[in-house]
């Protein structure tokens, strides 16, 4: 009898421990992800020091260089699709997407007329500006306390998988998470030595369908390279 109990007890314990809970998170309508997202934004904002306003909106919009975010070069306002809210589990998903439209509209600050032609370097250079953004926002994830592996699981839920990126807007998702995975291996190897999304289904789906490329990336870590991987479709 006791047995029993325990062995219930055990898979109960189990089965807490194979995905990261998030008991917070009750995002269903769009007011529901506008308050959300003045949390989370502005807690990424301070706590990286950004010295720029935005403002962050909840809203349909219907021209988007992305699918689910953008942020204006014009006034300064970083959108999310209420679409998105049924691929959305947590404050750390969330804060993935809002981190690389804050990155992007930092640079919008940058050059001459207060920045207001920077955005010509996105649409000269897209690849480079969102592997660059990417980065940025692994940084102020970390820096707000979010973990920056979510960041690799909602660009794994909601990310269109392309055959080629050479006449893309944006560089193939599956080489753009390995470079995010990359990046945290090397700046922030705790976080994946205490991976609390080790048993998540979708970042399990990453490391299966990343096999290949996690393999080459090895090879760089083996022979203490510095060049950059060229990672597979």
């Amino acid at each position: 009898m006791f047995k029993k109990i325990f062995i219930t007890i055990s898979l109960i314990v189990n089965i807490m421990l194979m995905t990261p809970t998030f008991a917070d998170w009750n995002v269903k309508t769009t007011n529901d992800l506008q308050e959300k997202m003045n949390e989370v934004g502005f807690n990424l904002l301070n706590s990286s020091r950004i010295e720029h306003r935005f403002i962050f909106l909840a809203i349909n919009r219907v021209y988007t260089r992305d699918t689910w975010a953008d942020v204006s070069s014009v006034n300064r306002t970083i959108w999310v699709k209420p679409s998105i809210i049924p691929f959305l589990s947590s404050e750390d998903e969330l804060a993935g997407i809002l981190s690389h439209q804050i990155a992007h509209g930092v640079d919008t600050y940058q050059g001459v007329f207060r920045g207001y032609i920077s955005i010509l370097n996105y649409w000269v250079a897209p690849n480079k500006y969102d592997l660059k953004a990417d980065k940025q926002a692994v940084d102020y994830m970390v820096n707000a306390g979010y973990n920056p592996l979510a960041m690799i699981v909602i660009l794994n839920k909601i990310s269109k998988q392309y055959r080629y990126d050479v006449f893309s807007n944006h560089t193939l998702i599956s080489r753009r998470m390995m470079k995010i995975y990359e990046y945290i291996y090397t700046k922030y190897p705790s976080i994946l030595a205490e991976n609390e999304y080790a048993n998540n289904i979708y970042y399990q789906n990453f490391l299966l369908t990343s096999r290949s490329n996690r393999m080459l990336f090895l090879e760089k870590i083996e022979k203490n390279s510095t060049k950059d991987v060229n990672y597979k479709y």
